[in-house]
């Protein structure tokens, strides 16, 4: 079911970035209910595991680098899903879910190994949306100040998409892209306040008019 699903998401090339977000997205939907159709259970399992992989690709270089380099031979790309595999077994050893390694087994053989972020990102959300959570993320230049990101954690706990959820997660993302203020994402809304968004405004007005 996931190799298949996963598979077909890959019927086209020299994708955008838009286009690759799409595409991540069917692996991720591909993921979901391939876990779900199992357990719960299973789709808890498979969560922990895409979460442990995440932290280890962007915390070791050499795990960012193979799934970074679609290039690798298929003995080099064995050698690095046995690398991944071992991050998602976890300080117990336990045994990887076939859907993870179905899922990196798929992205490795379409050279799609540098959607994992985004397939796993969007795993997460579908994840949440199931459980009922929602999860606020503030991206920031800098990390915000306690009592600023309290008062914004308090405000956007009584917006009406958080009164629906069951429970709201409110994190703070580090981004020094944004210059200044603030981006705001929850659910499938987006409140740009940052100096990067007026500043790139600026230069759409000033293009206009020349």
């Amino acid at each position: 079911m996931l190799l298949s699903s996963a598979r077909a998401a890959t019927a086209s090339a020299g994708l955008g970035r838009r286009a690759a977000s799409s595409l991540a997205l069917k692996y991720s939907n591909a993921v979901f209910n391939a876990a779900l159709h199992k357990s719960p259970q299973t789709l808890n399992k498979v969560q922990s595991e895409l979460t442990a992989l995440s932290s280890a690709i962007k915390s070791v270089p050499e795990l960012n680098a193979f799934v970074s380099n679609p290039t690798l031979s298929a003995n080099d790309r064995i050698s690095g899903l046995s690398a991944l595999y071992a991050v998602a077994e976890g300080p117990k050893k336990e045994p990887v879910s076939d859907i993870t390694k179905n899922l990196f087994v798929v992205l490795s053989e379409n050279g799609r190994l540098g959607e994992a972020h985004g397939v796993i990102e969007g795993f997460n959300e579908l994840v949440s949306q199931y459980k009922g959570e929602l999860t606020v993320t503030i991206t920031s230049a800098a990390p915000l100040p306690s009592d600023i990101q309290r008062k914004l954690e308090s405000s956007l706990k009584q917006s009406q998409a958080a009164q629906k959820a069951k429970s709201v997660k409110v994190a703070n993302k580090i981004n020094p892209a944004v210059l200044g203020g603030i981006v705001v994402d929850f659910g499938d809304k987006t409140i740009d306040l940052s100096v990067q968004s007026r500043v790139t405004r600026l230069n759409n007005l000033l293009q206009l008019s020349v």
